[in-house]
């Protein structure tokens, strides 16, 4: 009988509240879909246009359940919708009691705010008047009589709680912008451990594997001096974040790990100019001071545009990305005060005491690896410019036609990660969800295009992520069991859970993983999804000014500044290409999000490393043989700083090779598009960057002379 009534009264029961706010109760599980049928477009056109329909707070008084929730009719003002009072006007609101004891709410205006209340309670004795926030009815109690002087008590059914409550919303009402929760995380504690785990795994890993490196390239002492220098790096790094009460998270080992293979550099920097000096005849110490010396310049200014970026990845990023950047801004810092201060401190104490004389910093491995080198990169590019030309071509041709994979962090919509114990079919779920969402806002005209993506995670085929932007404008706890419910029903119904083992409580437990359920979920609205969007525009563009204008500042030639900049943007460019290439052909996730952009600003942090490194050497030569060739100058710079560049690719390969393998998939995203970053960012320093600047310079580059 009730749906003959009609389908909203079927789930709605109107109680008549004798000229108070109150007009229906509803049990909780259906107040979503009583909101459904309020908000359409037939509702609209019946209901009056200064008539909003809110709930109530929490669970009606008289229900002892706890399940019905009380639905209030409000009359508001104006065209916007706004109350006629609001909680500006507020100056004092606190708990109280009355003559007789009973706990009520005590609350004072401002003189606007007492001449607006004495107009509006005179014209309302008899009926209610509700305190909202946030759009949800707190109390909505009636007016006995006029109130002149601001001066309120409000009184009920309270408990000393309830009016502490209410004085808060009271207070709280006189913030200008409503609350409302833009973007919200939640993570299993299983699924949080797994992803610590896996971060803490990498870096031991990634710290054993460099261990091994550097002492296989520079020698058993040199490499642990170095060694021990990272160690100390990572117990600074360490203690700084534990002193800022940082939390330990899945980002913030990234960057730990990350900073590692960016520390390396320094040391790399140090030992190849320090054999260059004994090559040219020089004792050890005096080789040793000179190559600290001659290393500082390259050091200091690749630390200073790394933490740039770092920076701007701070102020520009929200959530884990201001995590990574933290520890990644403390962790240059500290590597900088460890490689160039401590390591000296040590070298010279041995020295002083007329031991480690024998160093050489080379091993039989290394003795002659990139040493002498007389390639032609000036001379060789054009075919250099048509190779990277044809790269570009192709990373925008596949950006109009296949575009890439954006996440919700771009777009708006809830993510959820549910895990399973068998092998699925990403395809099937998708098809089966998206009939199945279809199918509930069949009916409601209002509601926006329902999209729905479902993404294999892993090479197991036994987790998937579950995007959809559907009712992406409602918040609430009923909201997101309504979506977990269809998601739920429609696995059930497919067979890839089994719904007499896995009932829908135990599906929606983040912690509970036996037999399949959600594993972790994350939303983000509209709002914070327009402004992650033009955040990370907005971060790109201004890293690459900011490293323009520093490289311009410290080498005194726009050619210089040109030449990163033009190199940078390709590496950016190419990077996103491979993104767009690749996205839904490999067995993991390939999503453009928060995490992607600060891969992508620290990929270009680590590429003008490369850059300024070579810069900083041409510059050099340049001062010293001002009558040199020029391009012969260019050319012999970037055979002198092979070695350091391949060295310092290699080693930083080897930690992003580790988060790739062992991090983890939260993570694997993000080390896959810097592992793209430092290979093409390599090539770009060689082939694109220095033969840019020449151009710029005015130089016409000799394609037959010897340059070497």
């Amino acid at each position: 009988m009730a749906q003959e009534v009609g389908p909203l009264f079927a789930v709605l029961n109107p109680i008549n509240a004798q000229n108070g706010c109150l007009v229906a109760v509803a049990l909780a599980s259906d107040t979503a879909e009583i909101n459904a049928m309020l908000n359409s477009e037939v509702a609209k056109q019946i209901l009056p246009a200064n008539l909003s329909l809110k709930w109530g707070v929490k669970a009606d008084e008289r229900d002892k359940t706890g399940k019905l929730f009380d639905l209030y009719a409000i009359r508001t003002t104006g065209t916007n919708g706004r109350a006629p009072i609001e909680g500006e006007v507020v100056t004092e609101a606190k708990g109280d009691f009355d003559q007789f004891g009973n706990p009520i709410v005590s609350m004072k205006m401002n003189a606007e705010g007492s001449r607006k209340w004495a107009t509006l309670t005179e014209a309302n004795v008899g009926h209610c008047v509700a305190i909202v926030l946030d759009n949800v009815v707190y109390s909505a109690p009636n007016v006995i009589n006029k109130i002149d002087g601001g001066n309120t008590q409000i009184s009920g059914s309270f408990t000393i709680d309830d009016t502490k409550d209410l004085a808060n919303v009271l207070q709280s009402g006189k913030m200008p912008a409503p609350t409302q929760i833009v973007q919200e995380d939640i993570v299993g504690p299983s699924l949080g451990e797994e992803s610590i785990r896996a971060g803490f795994l990498s870096f031991i890993i990634a710290f054993v594997v460099l261990m091994v490196y550097m002492c296989l390239m520079y020698g058993l002492r040199p490499g642990m001096v170095a060694n021990c220098a990272l160690l100390l790096n990572f117990f600074f790094t360490l203690g700084i974040l534990t002193s800022l009460q940082a939390a330990l998270t899945m980002s913030g080992i990234a960057g730990m790990v990350l900073t590692l293979g960016m520390a390396v550099d320094a040391n790399v920097l140090i030992y190849e100019r320090t054999k260059e000096e004994l090559k040219g005849g020089k004792k050890l110490k005096s080789a040793i001071a000179d190559g600290y010396s001659n290393a500082f310049s390259a050091i200091l200014d690749s630390n200073v545009t790394s933490i740039i970026t770092g920076f701007i990845l701070f102020f520009f990023g929200t959530g884990p990305i201001k995590g990574f950047a933290t520890t990644l801004i403390i962790g240059i810092i500290c590597s900088f005060f460890t490689a160039v201060l401590l390591t000296r401190i040590v070298y010279e104490h041995f020295l002083n005491r007329d031991k480690w004389t024998d160093l050489t910093f080379t091993t039989p491995f290394s003795k002659n690896m990139m040493q002498g080198t007389k390639f032609k990169f000036m001379s060789s590019y054009k075919i250099s410019f048509a190779v990277f030309g044809v790269a570009l071509l192709v990373s925008i041709a596949s950006l109009f036609v296949r575009g890439l994979s954006q996440s919700i962090d771009f777009t708006g919509g809830r993510n959820y990660k549910v895990e399973f114990v068998d092998e699925v079919s990403s395809e099937a779920i998708q098809s089966a969800l998206d009939k199945k969402f279809q199918a509930k806002i069949a009916n409601e005209k209002d509601v926006d295009k329902v999209t729905v993506q479902v993404l294999a995670l892993g090479t197991e085929k036994k987790m998937v992520r579950i995007s959809t932007n559907y009712r992406i404008n409602e918040n609430g706890q009923n909201v997101d069991e309504e979506i977990e419910k269809v998601i739920y029903e429609t696995l059930v119904e497919g067979g890839q859970i089994d719904g007499k083992s896995v009932n829908f409580d135990h599906f929606k437990n983040r912690d509970e993983r036996e037999g399949g359920s959600i594993i972790s979920s994350q939303k983000v609205g509209p709002s914070i999804a327009e402004d992650i969007t033009y955040g990370a525009i907005w971060s790109v563009i201004l890293a690459l000014v900011a490293i323009f204008v520093y490289i311009l500042i410290r080498f005194r030639n726009v050619a210089f500044s040109v030449g990163s900049v033009i190199a940078l943007t390709l590496d950016t460019v190419l990077i996103i290409g491979v993104y767009s290439l690749c996205y839904g052909w490999i067995g993991f996730s390939l999503e453009i999000d928060q995490t992607f952009i600060g891969a992508i600003l620290t990929a270009i942090g680590y590429s003008i490393n490369d850059k300024v490194v070579i810069f900083d050497r041409i510059r050099e030569e340049l001062n010293l043989y001002p009558k040199r060739d020029k391009q012969q100058i260019f050319n012999q710079s970037l055979n002198s700083t092979l070695a350091r560049t391949i060295n310092t690719s290699v080693s930083t390969l080897i930690v992003l090779l580790c988060i790739f393998i062992f991090g983890g998939e939260s993570i694997r995203s993000f080390s896959f598009a810097m592992i793209l970053g430092v290979l093409i960012g390599t090539c770009s320093s060689l082939f694109i960057a220095a033969p840019t600047a020449y151009l710029v310079l005015g130089h016409k580059i000799q394609e037959t002379d010897d340059e070497a």
